[in-house]
This record gives C-alpha cells, structure tokens and sequence, in this order.
C-alpha cells in the first residue's frame, strides 16, 4: 500500500493525519471509496472526508437498518450521528459530523 499515483500517496497521508487510530482494514475501504472515480473531481481532503463518513455510516452504525425500517435517508441520519462522531473520537479524528454532513437538514 506504499506506492501508487500522487493522489493515492496524498489519499494515504490526509487519512493517517485525519484518522490516525483507523483499524488498517477500514483504512483500505475509505481509501477505496475516496479513491472512487466519481469522487476524482474532488479535492482529496473532500473526497477523503466524504469516503470516511460515508464507510462510518454504512457499515459501524445502523443506518441501513433504519432505512429498512421505513426511515428517510434524513431521519436515519440524524439518529445515528452521534454514533458516527464516537467512532470518530476513537480513532483520533479531531473532526465531526455536523448537521451539514450528515444530511439531517434537506437542502
């Protein structure tokens, strides 16, 4: 996982900076969701962050279970954000997931 194109080298250096205690396993998905075509047009540091929430929500929260439930994608959101940010605490990140974020406000 040391080589790569620039921006995969650049990928790999925003995430350990953003997340530094991410388990590797999570580290190789978010950096495969960040590195994702339709995210290429975005700055790494955007793309990474999108990448990381969205790998969060989907497979360390219950978010797909409330959308099951009959949720909107808002709603489910909004229930598990604080969930996220937990998550994101344990793994050293400095940031959050506001209410923008999350979604949990429609545009």
């Amino acid at each position: 996982m040391a080589g790569g194109t620039k921006r995969q080298k650049e990928m790999r250096k925003a995430l350990r900076a953003l997340v530094p205690r991410v388990p590797l396993a999570d580290a190789e998905d978010i950096l495969t969701i960040a590195l994702a075509g339709h995210l290429r047009h975005l700055p790494p540091s955007i793309a990474l962050w999108q990448a990381l929430s969205s790998h969060i929500r989907h497979l360390h929260t219950d978010y797909d279970l409330l959308l099951g439930e009959g949720y909107d994608r808002h709603a489910a959101r909004f229930f598990v954000v604080d969930d996220m940010n937990e998550l994101l605490r344990e793994w050293g990140c400095n940031r959050q997931i506001d209410e923008t974020d999350a979604g949990i406000f429609p545009d």
